[in-house]
């Protein structure tokens, strides 16, 4: 169930085994989540970070892939329930993922969307170019005030884990340089990108040196970072923040995650944000039959880092596509294991390659766990990992081929949008 990393690296790691595997998703594509942002900013197009999971799995005989929506589990029956039929397994892997939380107000959602899929990217790409061009109009015809024109040039963002910082920065640089002279009435540079965090820092699950310089780097930018500041309300017209009200033609939001209903379907242990409390081998207490990996999952590991060090304690895996795939190939190789009669493999183990992330069109941070660094290193690092993991030969060369025309331009090419009719 689902074909996100650990879905569809799970599938792959069973080519050739004697099993049948069917991968069902409501979507027909595998998204690589992590560079979403640059759909929803505009320098990458949505067919250049995903596939047709058909086409990816088409050489692999023993899979079939399903287009539909999972609404519950029968474990007693083993029974997959669908929105068009019931679906029997033996094996259960449940890769289902995440959403964003809104903390009880699920009204937020409309006003601030979230950055989950190809559609949530066109459509932010959308709002963002369309505050511009409205800043436009009205300046052209007279029609606002430099008030209401500044509000319809201010983007506020809420959360400022990984997607928050990617999205702030890109959102700077766009406004400063990819749109700088674009416009006849308003300056894009004039834009006013706020990033808001309830926690003391930004990226706040890493090392505080990181942080501080992922922070400087932002200001450089021009973006106003508000830590130890929860945003209380939003609607049509921004935020209230702290009692204070904060005018704003873009919101978007990117503060905390609920996993995926499974662990209710299942009537399994789950910690605060739903995710399945799962055995060393990643099964599911009380149902050995059924594993659940990714965001699904709430996994607590030992690890070893890059140089074969292992840590003195197990941690709790983060959420990133990382242990997602490594889960995903532990998972196919129990169940290889089991129908073959061979002895379980040891508990899982995570390979912890280390946390990257960008800030910037040539800036990173990263945390590699014996070293850390931040700068066009740390850019080139994230840049090589990311184009390695992209699915299929032709993406890596046209997003590498997009990177260079960007860089060298200072410029987004995909920055028409959908919807224009509905206005």
């Amino acid at each position: 169930m689902g074909g996100g990393f650990g879905g569809l690296y799970a599938a792959r790691s069973l080519a050739g085994a004697p099993v049948s595997v069917t991968l069902i998703d409501k979507r027909n594509y595998h998204l690589f989540r992590p560079m979403l942002y640059q759909v929803a900013t505009g320098l990458l197009s949505a067919d250049q970070i995903s596939g047709p999971l058909r086409s990816i799995l088409a050489r692999q005989r023993n899979v079939e892939v399903l287009m539909d929506e999972v609404t519950g589990i029968d474990a007693q029956q083993r029974l997959v329930h669908l929105t068009d039929g019931d679906l029997p397994y033996d094996y259960l892997i449940l890769a289902t993922g995440i959403q964003y939380n809104y903390f009880g107000h699920d009204d937020w959602r409309q006003d601030a969307p979230g950055l989950e899929s190809l559609d949530d990217a066109d459509l932010i790409r959308g709002k963002v170019l369309l505050a511009f061009e409205r800043a436009e109009e009205m300046a052209a015809l007279g029609q606002g005030t430099p008030q209401e024109i500044q509000q319809l040039l201010t983007f506020v963002l809420v959360g400022a884990g990984t997607v928050g910082v990617e999205m702030a920065s890109t959102l700077a640089e766009m406004s400063r340089m990819a749109l700088a002279h674009d416009f006849r009435h308003i300056d894009p540079r004039s834009a006013q990108i706020l990033l808001y965090e309830a926690a003391p820092r930004v990226l706040p699950t890493y090392p505080q040196e990181l942080s501080a310089q992922a922070q400087r780097h932002l200001e450089s930018l021009g973006v106003k970072v508000h830590t130890n500041t929860r945003v209380t309300n939003v609607d049509a017209d921004g935020i209230e923040a702290d009692g204070q009200r904060i005018h704003a033609g873009t919101v978007l939001w990117g503060a905390g995650v609920l996993a995926s209903p499974a662990g209710r379907w299942l009537g399994a242990e789950s910690d605060k944000s739903g995710k399945v409390i799962v055995n060393a081998d990643l099964s599911v207490p009380g149902h050995p039959e059924v594993f659940a990996i990714g965001d699904t999952a709430h996994v607590v590991a030992p690890s070893r880092n890059l140089l074969g060090i292992r840590s003195q304690e197990p941690m709790v895996l983060p959420g990133v596509a990382q242990p997602a795939i490594q889960e995903g190939e532990y998972v196919a190789k129990v169940i290889r294991r089991r129908v073959s009669g061979r002895p379980a493999p040891p508990p899982f183990w995570y390979w912890d390659k280390g946390d990257l992330a960008i800030v910037g069109r040539i800036y990173a941070v990263a945390d590699l766990r014996f070293v850390r660094f931040a700068g066009f290193l740390g850019w080139l690092l994230w840049a090589v990992v990311h184009v390695y993991f992209l699915i299929g030969f032709a993406n890596r060369f046209f997003v590498v081929l997009q990177w260079g025309f960007a860089f060298l331009t200072k410029r987004r090419q995909v920055r028409v949008f959908p919807g224009q009719e509905r206005r």
